[in-house]
């Protein structure tokens, strides 16, 4: 199932009350793209989709851009809600569509949730993912992919829900169902509510997870933009850094936007590709009420 742009933000505004507070920013300030910020930035943490490629796709001109940022000195880091897929598949993803990033300068939903679990008491886990094989990042921990074996649902001592590609209602409904009867943690690899597709946007694990809390009352867990767990790993990585000399850039009000904004960095917002791509960002930005400190035309 599809959503349209308008669908999308409604969907995030709904579920407004489990996610950060917005800042006090009240105007954005307008620019073309990132060459433009280069002098008042020493880091740059980018979103991937939106931002850096569509689909398979990168966006015309930005890897040249990136590119001059990194010659500049500038520590240029992937900050991305992509927890479906493994950490080496994402590296040669980003080299094949002509990106250059030292592999501890991409950062994932998936990170965090890995060095969560690494830190948590071992548990049967049952997994919310396209089934995939050798994925040596999960394989160490004892996780079974949920299907339509209601047996398999009762049996997981937590949930993983880090992938809905092959999520369908049916095991919603079983999901939520075992839940109802024994409430286990529910822990969300990815809170997207929704992704921008080609054609609409597609749900992801943060749309089924806010369906099951208010379908359940358990809480779930979330790991990745907007909430802090991710941007800690970040700037573990960064080393000492001044904050006021980073900059968020992303597509999204709810997750780049909002994340950025309780984190205590600057924001940019891409409002011609991704999520507001062919929209009125503007619009949803007074809406919302999530004001970025800049608006770009492109990244």
């Amino acid at each position: 199932m599809t959503m349209t742009a308008q669908e999308a933000l409604a969907a995030y505004e709904r579920a407004r009350h489990r996610l950060p507070s917005p800042g006090l920013i009240s105007t954005s300030q307008m620019a073309r793209d990132l060459s433009e910020l280069a002098d008042l930035f020493d880091v740059f943490l980018l979103d991937a989709f939106g931002v850096l490629n569509i689909g398979e796709t990168a966006i015309e001109g930005t890897p040249e851009r990136v590119a001059a940022l990194q010659a500049q000195g500038k520590r240029v880091m992937v900050v991305s809600n992509a927890a479906g897929v493994p950490h080496d598949a994402l590296m040669q993803k980003y080299t094949r569509l002509g990106y250059a990033f030292a592999t501890k300068d991409v950062v994932t939903s998936r990170t965090a949730l890995v060095a969560a679990l690494r830190e948590a008491p071992a548990r049967a886990w049952g997994l919310m993912a396209s089934q995939t094989t050798g994925d040596d990042e999960l394989d160490q921990f004892d996780v079974t992919w949920l299907a339509e074996d209601r047996a398999t649902y009762d049996a997981a001592e937590g949930f993983l829900l880090i992938g809905a590609a092959d999520w369908t209602e049916e095991r919603q409904d079983l999901l939520e169902a075992s839940i109802r009867d024994n409430p286990r943690p529910v822990w969300v690899g990815n809170p997207d509510i929704v992704a921008p597709r080609e054609v609409g946007f597609s749900q992801e694990p943060g749309h089924f997870a806010h369906r099951l809390a208010d379908a359940t009352g358990v809480a779930p867990e979330f790991y990745g933009k907007p909430f802090n767990n991710i941007y800690d790993i970040a700037f573990a990585r960064l080393g000492p850094v001044d904050p006021a000399r980073v900059l968020m850039v992303g597509d999204s009000l709810h997750t780049d936007i909002l994340g950025a904004q309780a984190t205590g960095i600057r924001s940019a917002l891409i409002a011609g590709y991704g999520f507001f791509g062919g929209e009125d960002a503007q619009a949803a930005i007074a809406s919302c009420g999530i004001v970025p400190d800049f608006v770009l035309e492109r990244p």
